[in-house]
Formats: C-alpha cells, structure tokens, sequence
C-alpha cells in the first residue's frame, strides 16, 4: 500500500504542475485577446473605406480590368488558408482545414484546379504529411501579423491572378479561409472570393447613402473622373484592397485562435482540478487503508504477544 500511495502523490504532484502551466497558458491568451480585438476594431474602417473607394471607381467606369472582371471560363482558383502556428487552440485549425477542404472539393467539382497558398505551421504540416502540393506557404507570424506580412502574403496572390489565363502560374479567382472572430465564445470558419470583386453588396449600399443624401429627391447616381485613367487608379487601389483584406483575415485568425486557446486551457485547467480532486480520493483511501493494515498488524502482535506470555507463565 505505501508504493501506491507513492504513486498517487507523484501523480498528483505532476497534474498540479501541468495545471499550473494550462493556467498560465489561459491568461496570457486572455490578456492577447484584447488587444487582437482593438487591431481588428482598427483595421476595419481602413478596409471598408478602401472597399467603397475601389467600389466607385469600378462602378464608375467601364474599365475592363482583370481584377474586376469576371472570366468566362474560369479553370484555376488560388486558396488562401489562414491557419495557426502551434497548437494548444482546441479545433480551431482543425476546423479551419475542414472549411478549406470543402471548399477545394467545390471548386473541383466546378471544373477548376486548385493552387493552395497557406498561412501557418499546421496548415502546411498537415499538407506536407498528406503530401499535398503548395504553392507557396508563410509562418512565424500568425499570433501578431503585422501590415508589412499581410503586404508579403498579398504580393504573389497579385500577381498571379494577373498573369495571363494560359500562363503556369495565373488563376482565375482568389478565395480565402480564415476563422472570423464573432465573440469570446464563437469563432466560425469562412471562405471568401477576394478577386475578381463582386459589388452586389457595395452596389446596395452605395444606394443607401445616396438616398439619405439626397432627401425627397430623385435617385442620382454620382459620375466620376479620374485621373490620370480608371485603370491606373484601380491598378493602384486593388492591391491595397487586396493587402487590406488578407490583413484583417489575419487578425481575425489571431483573435479567434487567442480565444480558442483561452477556452481549451480553461478546458484542460477544470479537467487538471478534477483529476487532482480524484487522485486525492484515492491517495486518502490508500493511506486509510494502510493505517487500518498497522492497526490490524500491531493488534494482531500485540494478542500474539499476550498469548506467548500467558503460555510461558504457565
């Protein structure tokens, strides 16, 4: 009975230490969490006036450009998966995957071939184990992406949805997976098509402006010139919408993996307590019973004793 007790404490010693670290691990990403909030909060004003600015020039113009405009036959699509770099996060790259391989499974049911772009280790650890091709991947910086890394992730997607339909690195379409961040509690994989840009939504509430503009008025629509060419100006904005959009998909990622973090040491923090919580049981019960077996062992001694002595007295 003594080497399990021994063996219940040192368990109990080792959870102890484990929850320590899961506890640790639970507050840093609590205090990360916030501020991955304020830098989303502050990239999206950048992001939806940059949006409204590459909107009006695309309405505003009958520029065919390639990134605004839709091919006919589209044969190739680039995937952008935005994943984590260490784990510890629950689900989140788990199911961030999962959304990426649905949505590679449309596209090759549409006809396309799909190039894949991936943001983090354990998107690209899980493409290399399945030998899957990549065509170009980035780590190192999916806990706090900067600007300037939105900027390098941006520049080949650029380029190859500007290269030519026909050349080996073009495609067609450009869509992205990353995890959006809704509360402390929710984060929701989604895939969206970045290029060629749909202005549907913008459309709508381009309309909504200018109606509470012009008030009791008919609806006018706003004519543009630009300078030196729509097309100059859109080959100067689309990149910076494009730089924007992957930036604020990588923040989103980062707070949505802070708080699935939070949430699995929290997780592993409850489960260490109960361990421990049962450990103790156990280790209590085995040192009753060895204090119930020398009980019984110097009872039973001791009337041996009493015997020999009442033997020998006789």
């Amino acid at each position: 009975m003594g080497a399990q007790l021994r063996v219940y404490k040192r368990r109990i010693k080792s959870v102890t230490a484990t929850k320590k670290i899961t506890r640790a691990m639970e507050m840093i990403a609590a205090s990360r969490i916030v501020k991955a909030q304020r830098r989303v909060a502050a990239s999206e004003p950048y992001a939806t006036e940059l949006t409204r600015a590459v909107t009006a020039v695309a309405q505003g113009s009958d520029t065919q450009h390639p990134l605004t405009t839709e091919v006919e036959r589209p044969t190739r699509a680039a995937v952008l998966l935005v994943t984590s770099d260490r784990g510890l996060a629950g689900g989140y790259n788990s199911n961030a995957i999962k959304a990426a391989e649905q949505l590679s499974n449309r596209l090759i049911g549409e006809g396309k071939q799909v190039v894949n772009y991936i943001v983090g280790s354990k998107g690209v650890s899980y493409y290399r184990f399945r030998e899957r091709a990549v065509k170009q991947s980035w780590t190192g910086f999916t806990d706090e992406p900067t600007y300037a890394d939105a900027k390098a992730v941006a520049g080949p997607l650029i380029e190859a949805i500007q290269a030519d339909t026909g050349a080996a690195d073009g495609v067609d379409e450009l869509h992205i997976v990353y995890t959006e961040f809704i509360s402390m509690m929710t984060q929701t994989p989604v895939d969206n098509r970045m290029l060629p840009l749909s202005f549907s939504k913008s459309a709508e509430e381009s309309a909504e402006v200018i109606k509470g503009a012009i008030k009791n008025g008919p609806e006018i629509m706003p004519l543009y010139d630009f300078e030196p060419s729509a097309e100059d100006v859109l080959d100067a904005l689309l990149p910076r919408y494009v730089e924007s959009r992957i930036y604020n998909a990588l923040l989103q990622a980062a707070a949505s993996k802070h708080a699935a973090t939070r949430r699995a040491m929290k997780s592993a923090t409850d489960n260490a307590e109960e361990l421990i919580k049962s450990l103790t049981r156990l280790a209590n019960a085995a040192r009753q019973a060895d204090i119930t077996q020398e009980i019984s062992e110097i009872v039973g001694g001791a009337s041996a004793l009493a015997d020999a002595n009442a033997g020998s007295d006789r």
